[in-house]
């Protein structure tokens, strides 16, 4: 039986599609390409191009497939992107995860994880954020993906659809063996673009807010190495295949580091200072987020690797350089 990965030319789907193939997984990949790369798709995957927004094209694949579980990671996800257009996100990252959702139910495939994310707890000052915390999110970012989870919630008590949740904190890192890596060009996330400026394709790297109530003003952000969050999708699969329970899960280390924190181990790694300018806060970004991340471990067995700000910061800078390159070509 094959596994559908949503979104698997992008950054942490691709990065799940070589964990899948490495395991001799069959899978296909659907991707609009739109952030993907026809590249990225690795191990022998098969690559549909489309939109998860496209009924008659999910119906066929999944007629053509005895699908085993679905991995849903297309969608969009820059929070200030989301509060200037709050009805393309739920358009993205709701409708179209019903359509995807409502498909898989219609063919009986038994299993789904999702890839959400910490926005749906919103502000959660310093203290960790768990699971039974009430969501709050505070941008149409958190709120699409928190419907989403309700959907599959509902989906499973009326259609029995066996699910996972993994609640995403900060992403960030690339495969350690440098074959895949964050390539987005216009990608937001404060450690590729802090690498970009670090090798000069970026003049500088700008610091949204120094007056958060935090211990240098800076944002705090609980950073998981790529790789690692995809051994917990593994495991999820894993879980449920074995007959767990369905549930929600964060993915993080349980420990935050602020935003200056990030460029100096950027400097680090890179030995030499960073061009950096100060601008006000970003709607929509609340001061910290940090996981309280125990459950994954207890139910799901995972065991990170690479819970390291260094090691995150040293692979993200290799696959930068190596993209400088492949790009030049």
């Amino acid at each position: 039986m094959a596994i559908l990965v949503t979104g698997g030319a992008g950054y942490i789907g691709s990065h799940m599609v070589l964990a899948l193939t490495e395991l001799g997984e069959e899978v296909v990949v659907l991707d609009n390409l739109s952030t993907g790369f026809w590249w990225a798709v690795s191990g022998g995957a098969k690559l549909v191009e489309g939109d998860i927004g496209d009924e008659a094209l999910l119906d066929r694949l999944m007629a053509e497939h005895r699908f085993d579980a679905v991995v849903h990671f297309a969608g969009s996800m820059v929070v200030p992107d989301s509060v200037r257009d709050p009805l393309g996100y739920y358009l993205n990252n709701t409708v179209k995860s019903r359509m995807l959702m409502a498909s898989a139910v219609k063919a009986g495939v038994p299993r789904f994880i999702f890839s959400s994310t910490a926005a749906v707890y919103g502000n959660v000052s310093a203290e960790p954020a768990f699971e039974d915390r009430t969501p709050a999110p505070i941008s149409p970012y958190g709120s699409s993906k928190l419907m989403t989870e309700w959907m599959l919630r509902d989906a499973h008590v009326a259609h029995g659809l066996q699910y996972v949740v993994l609640r995403y904190f900060n992403v960030a890192g690339a495969d350690p063996g440098g074959r895949i890596g964050q390539s987005t060009p216009r990608a937001t996330h404060l450690i590729k673009v802090a690498c970009q400026a670090a090798l000069g394709q970026r003049p500088s790297i700008e610091v949204y807010g120094t007056d958060y109530d935090t211990p240098d003003g800076t944002c705090q952000r609980d950073y998981i190495h790529v790789s690692d969050l995809i051994a917990a999708h593994v495991d999820a699969l894993s879980h449920l295949r074995r007959g767990g329970e369905s549930g929600v899960f964060n993915c993080g280390y349980g420990k935050g580091y602020s935003v200056l924190e990030v460029l100096k181990a950027v400097e680090r790694a890179n030995g030499a200072p960073l061009p950096v300018t100060y601008g006000p806060r970003r709607a929509g970004d609340p001061a910290a987020i940090v996981a309280g991340a125990q459950r994954v471990r207890d139910v799901l067995g995972w065991q990170p690797r690479y819970a390291d700000l260094d090691f995150i910061v040293e692979t993200a800078l290799n696959w930068e350089r190596k993209l400088a390159t492949r790009n030049a070509v």
